[in-house]
C-alpha cells in the first residue's frame, strides 16, 4: 500500500495542533481521542492496528493491535478518508502542554522509534509497531520501560512531546546523557542504552535518580524538557492528595497561609 501524501499546518504555541488537507480519497490514521475537528466529507473509521500494508489480514490485524496493546496504546486507531470531491481537512490536538514534531520518514532510512505515547497521527500506510531494547538494562531501570513505538514507511507520522524540543545531531561516537524521560525520539542508526551515573548518595539525595539514556551516533535525536510523567508527578505532590499544600504550594506565603484553614 501506498503512503498518501497530506499537507499540513501546525497551529499554536505552547498548546498546539497539526491541520491536515486531504486530497479526495486522501486518509490519514489518527491516535484515538486525538481528533479534533474534520470538515464535511471527511469520514471516520475505526480500525485494528493502523491499517498499514504490514497488517492486512486478520493476522496482521490482530497482530498490530496486539503489538499497540504492548506499549500501552488503544488497540484501536482511527482513519480519517476524504470520501468527497474536493479538498478536505481535519485536524489533530495534543493532550497536554508541548510541541508537534512533522516527521519525514523517508528521509530517516524509513524508520523512528520514539517513546510509548509519543505518536499522534500520520499518513495512512505509515505502520505502527514496537521495539524491544537490546539491554534489559533499559527496561528494568530506565523508568519508562523498555519498549517503545516503532514508526515505519516513507510517509509523514507527526509526534508529540512536552515542553521546549530540541533536535541534535550526533556524530559517529559522540555520545549523550539524557534523563531517561526527556527522551522523545531517534532514528535507527543510535545506540540506545540506560547506564548507573553518580555515586550512592547523588542517586538518592541529588534528585536526579540513579540511571540516565545514553545515546550514541550516529544519528538524530529530539528530546523534550517537560515529560508528562514529570509534570504529572509535580501536580500530584503539590496538591492535597500528594501530601503536598494544595492551592498555597509555591505561594509567597509559603506555609503560612496553612494557618488560616478551615479545621
Amino acid at each position: 500500500m501506498a503512503m498518501d501524501v497530506i499537507d499540513y499546518q501546525i497551529f499554536g504555541d505552547d498548546m498546539q495542533f497539526v491541520e491536515i488537507e486531504l486530497d479526495p480519497n486522501e486518509a490519514a490514521v489518527g491516535e484515538a481521542g486525538a481528533m479534533f475537528y474534520m470538515e464535511d466529507d471527511v469520514q471516520m473509521e475505526t480500525i485494528f492496528g493502523d491499517g498499514s500494508a504490514a497488517q492486512s489480514g486478520i493476522f496482521g490485524k490482530l497482530l498490530g493491535a496486539g503489538k499497540r496493546l504492548v506499549t500501552g496504546e488503544s488497540m484501536f486507531t482511527t482513519v480519517f478518508m476524504n470520501g468527497g470531491r474536493q479538498k478536505r481537512k481535519v485536524a489533530f490536538g495534543a493532550a497536554y502542554p508541548g510541541k508537534i514534531i512533522p516527521m519525514d520518514l523517508a528521509q530517516m532510512g524509513g524508520t523512528l522509534l520514539c517513546q510509548k505515547d509519543a505518536f499522534l497521527c500520520a499518513a495512512k500506510g505509515v505502520a505502527l509497531g514496537i521495539a524491544f531494547q537490546k539491554r534489559l538494562g533499559a527496561g528494568f531501570f530506565g523508568g519508562e520501560g523498555f519498549v517503545l513505538q516503532k514508526l515505519e514507511g516513507d510517509g509523514l507520522a507527526f509526534i508529540h512531546a512536552g515542553g521546549a524540543i530540541i533536535e541534535k545531531t550526533l556524530q559517529p561516537g559522540q555520545t549523550l546523557r539524557v534523563d531517561s524521560g526527556c527522551v522523545v525520539a531517534f532514528t535507527q542508526d543510535i545506540d540506545f542504552d540506560i547506564q548507573f551515573v553518580g555515586g550512592v548518595k547523588t542517586a538518592l539525595f541529588g534528585g536526579e535518580g540513579m540511571f540516565f539514556a545514553t545515546l550514541r551516533g550516529p544519528g538524530k535525536v529530539w528530546l523534550q524538557s517537560l515529560p508528562l510523567s514529570r509534570l504529572a508527578n509535580r501536580i500530584v505532590g503539590a496538591s492535597k492528595i500528594g501530601g503536598g499544600k494544595g492551592a498555597e504550594q509555591g505561594s509567597v506565603l509559603g506555609g503560612i497561609g496553612n494557618l488560616f484553614e478551615d479545621e
